[in-house]
């Protein structure tokens, strides 16, 4: 993003995404805080004031004041500690929560990300220099993204700049990255349970479920995460969610699609579920927005069978445009160049593709235009 930005001087605020801030005052009157430090060059970080001895976060230990209000030296950024380390920490009053959330100048980050990891830089500089722009979306060169170092902006940067200041801060903030964190906030029943989409409990106590697309029942469960979704299902003691890496680190080294690929995948014009997959055909469910469309495009080893279900698709291939309703279909041949439109401004449009050929992969597309993708 830093490097998207014509002025250097420009303020970049970043967060994470899987985090939760109930109190929007707070957090707006600390990011006020830090922001006259950043312009000072400083790298800015918010330090969440703890209310328990966390284990799953790392923590930042305050230093001294800076001379703007409410803005303090970072001693150290430590990693996550064990429970009497962790307990030490909150009764000092000087550590905090490492939120992950910093504020800081294009141009000093740049700079520092210069300074502590150049290779890093040197391959983003490249993958952003050579990317392609389709509809919303720039897309990164592939090569160059792929040869730069795996490691996040506090190992990178945080952890080795000598310009790190910290806002200490109390916006009821929590990391929901972890399914136990999810429990911890939602809305839960008598006994203690919380739960999305369509699930049964019974004599169960203090769980998690989260079903997507289908019934799921819990029976006898105590404190107890069940996710189940049209990929895969993940059972596992509420007090280990956090090792669920460990399941993942397998997945990889089993090469599963499941760790790369999803059953359903959104794009600019709206989504697509795999109802089914084996080695020679696909079914999809295909929803398009409202005057959506994808590329003119061609593919050289498979051929796509589509089926209206709802709404009206304008369907172009070969040079001939048609329009088919609910239960009309159409067949589109490999090496023929066509286009899907919905043909209603005001309505989305759904319909079941049926791939066939040697070869299903994303990448067996040749696009003529980039207007959606």
């Amino acid at each position: 993003a830093a490097l998207a930005l014509d002025d250097p001087d420009s303020l970049m605020l970043v967060a994470p995404a899987d985090h939760l801030i109930t109190d929007r005052a707070a957090f707006l009157q600390a990011v006020e805080r830090g922001i006259r430090a950043a312009r000072a060059g400083r790298i800015v970080t918010f330090g969440m004031e703890p209310t328990y001895p966390e284990t799953g976060y790392g923590y930042i230990r305050r230093g001294d004041a800076t001379g703007d209000e409410g803005v303090f030296a970072v001693a150290e950024f430590v990693e996550k500690p064990d429970r009497p380390t962790a307990e030490s920490y909150v009764s000092s009053g000087t550590f905090f929560w490492n939120s992950g959330i910093f504020l800081a100048s294009a141009g000093v980050l740049l700079g520092e990300l210069e300074r502590c990891v150049p290779d890093l830089l040197a391959c983003t500089r490249s993958a952003v220099a050579e990317a392609a722009r389709d509809a919303d979306f720039l897309r990164l060169e592939q090569g160059h993204f792929a040869s730069a170092a795996s490691i996040s902006i506090d190992y990178a940067v945080m952890e080795r700049t000598r310009d790190a200041v910290v806002v200490p801060a109390r916006m009821g903030w929590t990391d929901i990255g972890s399914w136990s964190a999810l429990w911890d906030v939602a809305t839960r029943d008598e006994h203690g349970n919380a739960w999305l989409g369509d699930v049964i409990s019974e004599d169960s106590d203090g769980c998690y479920v989260d079903s997507v697309g289908h019934l799921t029942a819990i029976l006898g469960l105590k404190n107890t995460v069940v996710i189940a979704t049209g990929d895969a299902t993940l059972v596992a003691a509420r007090s280990r969610a956090q090792d669920v890496r460990r399941i993942v680190d397998r997945l990889k080294k089993s090469s599963r699609r499941e760790v790369v690929r999803h059953r359903m995948d959104y794009r600019p014009w709206g989504h697509y579920d795999v109802l089914k997959e084996a080695p020679k055909y696909e079914v999809r469910r295909i929803s398009l927005r409202p005057n959506a469309g994808l590329t003119l495009q061609k593919h050289e080893r498979r051929a796509e069978h589509w089926v209206v279900v709802s709404g009206l698709a304008r369907v172009t291939c070969d040079g001939r445009t048609v329009e088919l309703g609910p239960n009309q279909s159409t067949y589109i041949p490999p090496g023929v160049l066509h286009r899907l439109e919905n043909g209603l401004p005001d309505r989305g449009l759904e319909l079941i593709e049926v791939r066939t050929g040697s070869y299903l992969g994303e990448d067996d597309v040749v696009r003529v235009d980039a207007r959606e993708s």
